[in-house]
This record gives C-alpha cells, structure tokens and sequence, in this order.
C-alpha cells in the first residue's frame, strides 16, 4: 500500500469517472491556489460558515483553517451546496489554545497572519501588498471579533474600507468580498499561485475518492490486486 504511488491511483480511479467529470475536476485544480488561505475563529453562525465555504470554493480557494474555542464548527448544506467537499478543511479544536497553534502551524508554513479587523496600523484591502507572501486571512465573529490571542500575533491587519453608517460588515459578506479582491488581483500578477504538481496529485485523488460511489471498497480491492 504504501509503495503505491498517488499517480497510479488517479490513474486507476479515471476508469470509474467520465471523461467531461475528469475534465472538469483538471480545470478547476489548475486554478485552485494555497497562496490565500481563510482561517475562521470560533464561528457559530451555521449560515455564515457556509456561506464562507461557499465563497472559498467559489474564488479557488483550497484551503479552509476552522478553530473553534467555544464555539463549535457547523455548516447549514443548504447555504454551502455541499463545497465544502472540494475544499481541504483543516481543524484545530483539541488544544487548551487552538488559535495559538493555528497561528504557529500557518507561520511554519509560510504564511503571514492577517487580521480582518480595524486597527491603528491596518490597510485598506485595495492596497494590500500581495507580493510580499503568503496570505492567511483571519476571520473572527460578528459579536466579539478576533481573539487576543490573534491580534497580539498579526502580521499585519486589513480593513474593507466602508462609507456608512454601520461599521463593519458581517463575516460571509467580509470574506467575499476580501477574497473578490484578493484572488483577481492574484490572479492578474506574476505571483506563482497555482498549486504545485504534488498537490494537485493529492487534491486530485481526494477529489476522486469523494466522486467514486464505493471509492473506499474499489480502493481497498486495488490493493488486494497487487
């Protein structure tokens, strides 16, 4: 099992997908990136964690970082429309400080920690400096905002700006349109944003293994086969 390599399982798992499926799973990979990455802090509200799914997948967004304190991670199906399948979830609830390994594994992997929030050293979100490295955009609740823990360890801090009377939007409307902003300017740039060939090997099979009815049994029968 362990010599088998991720490219013979794609391989193995094109004879059960159709040729228009295949071809739709490759395009959307080729426009997926890990340079922008979400990271929701104790969200509780079923409808605007969706909706951040929702908006992720929808911008090309792969990764999504879930920590929940208090507050436990729930999605509403009927506002995600199922996204959060392509997307690679990653959660952080089992430490006493789950922010604070949040934090330290995305700055591990070379990301800046950017606190969606009004700051007295915040940028306006059409001025954010894209070139100077990866991007994981922290996302706190409507009520209470970040954590502390989050604004004490920031890199740097955004704001949408805003021309009203409210101060602030809520978190599914924050997201998109910071992800709106974000990604087509990516997009447009010459930052190497894609996902390199290695990992659109492993989103590619996970992807698979989702989209395969009985993906686990015909696996396991693979193996036995060898």
């Amino acid at each position: 099992m362990k010599n088998t390599s991720n490219k013979e399982l794609i391989e193995y798992f094109k004879t059960f997908i159709t040729e228009q499926r295949l071809y739709k799973m490759e395009n959307i990979l080729s426009l997926r990136t890990r340079y922008l990455t979400v990271v929701l802090e104790n969200i509780y509200q079923p409808h605007n964690a969706s909706a951040v799914l929702r908006s992720c997948d929808g911008f090309g967004i792969q990764d999504v970082h879930i920590i929940e304190n208090s507050n436990s991670y729930r999605i509403n199906p009927g506002v995600s429309l199922g996204t959060s399948q392509w997307l690679t979830m990653h959660n952080y609830s089992k430490e006493k400080e789950n922010s604070k390994t949040a934090i330290e594994t995305l700055k591990k992997t070379g990301y800046r920690i950017v606190a969606t929030t009004p700051h007295r050293e915040d940028k306006n979100l059409e001025i954010f400096d894209l070139p100077k490295g990866k991007i994981a955009l922290f996302f706190g609740t409507e009520m209470h905002g970040l954590s502390d823990i989050v604004l004490e360890n920031a890199d740097e801090f955004m704001k949408i700006p805003m021309y009203g009377f409210v101060e602030s939007f809520n978190i599914s409307v924050s997201c998109a349109l910071s992800l709106h902003n974000l990604s087509h300017r990516l997009r447009e740039s010459d930052i190497d944003w894609t996902l390199n060939p290695k990992e659109k090997e492993e989103v590619l099979l996970e992807w698979m293994r989702k989209s395969v009815k009985n993906a686990a049994s015909l696996e396991e029968e693979y193996y036995r086969r060898r």
